[in-house]
């Protein structure tokens, strides 16, 4: 999202708040839901004129402002609460801290902080890092909406706290409300896609994926996405010309995407495909080899060749890389048992089974 760089308002600012505040006031009660939109209608009164922003081009919003684009977000932080301190009335503040929030959550994912396991941990620190910043960014968002309504990139960032909430319905219809004023956003199409599939609406889904193709064409995630919808649908003849048309796009690129890779082998797993599924998933393996769902499909391919000690060796490595995953232990419990190793095995299916009642959650499609 480092594109999504917020324009900071110079000029009377607070004039027509009135008109604003009643306009979102309609927007957060439908397209946010009952809570956040009582939350919002209730604080949605203009503060005194004494609170706005003292001056044009004010130097702490613009180096704030600046320490985002660099994605500098956590430096950014400080500046904007120091100055929301003192000028609690600024709308441009709260949805630059709205920023700042939502992309410190982007920046510690990229730093590969945040849990690697693929399953969703309710109490995990990465888990309640994510929902503590999406919800203190949503709050900004709110808390700026008193004074201007924000533009569709401001709405944007909202959906997209959404979407890191799991509310996926609401993130849709932010996002929907977006892409009214700016049909042309590839990106906004693209997380509409996401929401959808998380909705189990798999066409609109296609739908969305392909607007995202004609916007931004060879984005190698979107396709990726687009044949996780196709999958979904049952249309695997596409599902499988998707993948392989995202694996081509990449082909000359020096860093590329595993996702295509490991997508296709998981579905030749789920078509019966085992033997085909191998090259593809060592080639996941390959470019992220610190991705245990590429190790965990690979240990279940050569476990239904009846490979068991290659299995064994796959599946013992995505243990190690997501110990947490309950899955995984319970795969690789009768793989031991398979090869006569029982102390193994029970070890491994009484991890399962600790494992299973707390952490266990299906898999979302790539960010």
């Amino acid at each position: 999202m480092d594109s999504n760089s917020r324009r900071i308002n110079t000029s009377k600012k607070h004039r027509g708040a009135t008109g604003a505040v009643s306009l979102l006031a309609f927007f957060f009660f439908c397209f946010c839901g009952p809570s956040f939109a009582q939350q919002s209608i209730k604080t949605l009164e203009p503060t005194r004129a004494s609170s706005a922003d003292p001056h044009p081009l004010d130097a702490e919003l613009v180096e704030a402002k600046s320490r985002l684009e660099r994605g500098q977000a956590k430096e950014a932080e400080p500046i904007l609460r120091a100055y929301i301190a003192k000028y609690p009335g600024s709308a441009d503040a709260h949805f630059l801290l709205g920023l700042a929030l939502f992309k410190e959550i982007r920046e510690i994912a990229t730093a590969s902080t945040v849990d690697n396991s693929g399953a969703k941990l309710p109490n995990s620190p990465a888990a309640n890092f994510r929902e503590g910043k999406a919800k203190a960014s949503l709050a900004e968002f709110s808390a700026g909406a008193k004074y201007r309504a924000p533009s569709a990139s401001d709405l944007k960032i909202v959906a997209l706290d959404f979407v890191l909430l799991g509310d996926y319905p609401d993130a849709g219809k932010w996002l929907t409300k977006v892409l009214e004023w700016t049909p042309n956003d590839s990106e906004g199409w693209y997380y509409l896609g996401r929401t959808k599939y998380n909705e189990d609406r798999f066409e609109e889904a296609v739908h969305a994926f392909e607007q995202s193709l004609k916007l931004d064409p060879k984005n190698v995630k979107t396709e990726d996405n687009l044949g996780l919808a196709y999958a979904r649908l049952d249309r695997i003849d596409a599902a499988i010309s998707a993948y392989r048309t995202a694996m081509e796009w990449q082909k000359d690129a020096p860093t590329k995407n595993a996702g295509p890779f490991i997508d296709l082998g998981a579905l030749l797993l789920d078509q019966n495909r085992a033997q085909e599924s191998i090259a593809y998933l060592r080639e996941a393996i390959q470019i992220a080899p610190q991705y245990f769902k590429a190790h965990e499909l690979l240990g279940k391919a050569y476990a239904r060749l009846e490979d068991f000690p290659q299995a064994e060796t796959e599946l013992e490595k995505a243990v190690q890389l997501a110990p947490e995953n309950a899955n995984l232990s319970c795969m690789l419990g009768p793989v031991y048992r398979k090869q006569g190793l029982a102390d193994k095995a029970k070890v491994q299916l009484d991890r399962c089974a600790s494992l299973n009642g707390s952490h266990s959650s299906p898999e979302q499609p790539r960010p």
